[in-house]
């Protein structure tokens, strides 16, 4: 009857479909439970129709979005910055001045983005053991108000009382598996997002986006000796950047639909050349 269980709970669309074959389906189960040696390579099927339903959102998970999200400030902002700056450079000066004066906002940039991000990652790792230090007093001390935290918690859910009860009885025999539980639920804070190397990565994902972002408009200056010829096509390959780069950053985040892919890469488009232009018309203001 156990393999009867399994199978229905595995299978709960074929039976629905097929209800005259329930009969013989059961019978041959319970003539696989009389022999052991069929029972196990079923069960095996079992285990591999899971496994295989399992498989696509496995691979669907595989970029941590934190990673995504840190590649995206730094990319927007070195394609966009360095732009704006070599663009309004280039109404005044030579490919040379503009050459050194990119580069070295691109090293100072990429350095300044990347303590950004790392001060912004431990800052918010900081407030997460904090809370945690919070959480773990809480229920240590005061086990009444770590309960009225946990039925607050699943209060909109309009559980039972019977269910609350139960669940904050087996949680107080458990105080490390409550403290885990108010922090998930309650605090919506997992420890595996404010790990002690999440800071590196941060600020290095966000200093090497930076950096080869600005890389793209820079280097058109290297190969042009007119800096008006640079600076058309730094301008075209600028545009099919930040072009492409909406588009990717948007199909990585899990969106399928190509209308809205393209009015994020139009969207990124149009910010990068409303930054170039106003340096350009900044610059031109100033010098007459």
């Amino acid at each position: 009857m156990a393999l009867v269980s399994l199978k229905s709970l595995l299978l709960p669309r074929q039976q629905q479909q097929q209800p005259s074959d329930l009969p013989g389906e059961r019978q041959r189960l319970l003539d696989i439970e009389r022999h052991p040696s069929v029972s196990s390579s079923e069960t095996t099927t079992f285990t591999d129709k899971a496994s295989q339903s399992d498989k696509p959102s496995l691979l669907r998970c595989r970029i941590n979005p934190r990673i995504i999200s840190d590649a995206t400030i730094g990319l927007s902002d070195g394609l966009t910055v360095p732009f704006a700056l070599t663009a309004g450079l280039s109404a005044l000066g030579t490919t040379r001045l503009v050459i050194y004066a990119g580069f070295a906002e691109l090293v100072a940039g990429a350095i300044s983005m990347g303590l950004g991000g790392y001060l912004g990652a431990k800052g918010e790792a900081d407030g997460y053991y904090a809370a945690l230090e919070e959480t773990k007093e809480v229920v240590a001390n005061d086990s009444d108000r770590a309960c009225a935290m946990l039925q607050g918690t699943f209060e909109r859910y309009a559980f039972a009382p019977e269910t609350l009860k139960a669940m904050t009885g087996n949680l107080r025999e458990q105080p490390e598996l409550f403290v885990d539980f108010l922090m998930r639920f309650q605090h919506q804070l997992t420890e595996a997002d404010y790990a002690p190397s999440r800071a590196y990565v941060s600020g290095f994902t966000i200093a090497l986006g930076y950096f080869l972002g600005g890389l793209v408009p820079l280097l058109p200056y290297l190969f042009f000796e007119h800096v008006r010829e640079a600076l058309y096509c730094s301008i075209i390959v600028m545009a099919v950047a930040l072009f492409v780069f909406g588009w990717v950053k948007t199909a990585l985040v899990g969106e399928c639909s190509s209308w809205v892919c393209f009015q994020n890469a139009f969207q990124m488009l149009l910010l990068g050349g409303l930054a170039a232009g106003a340096a350009m018309g900044c610059v031109k203001a100033i010098g007459g």
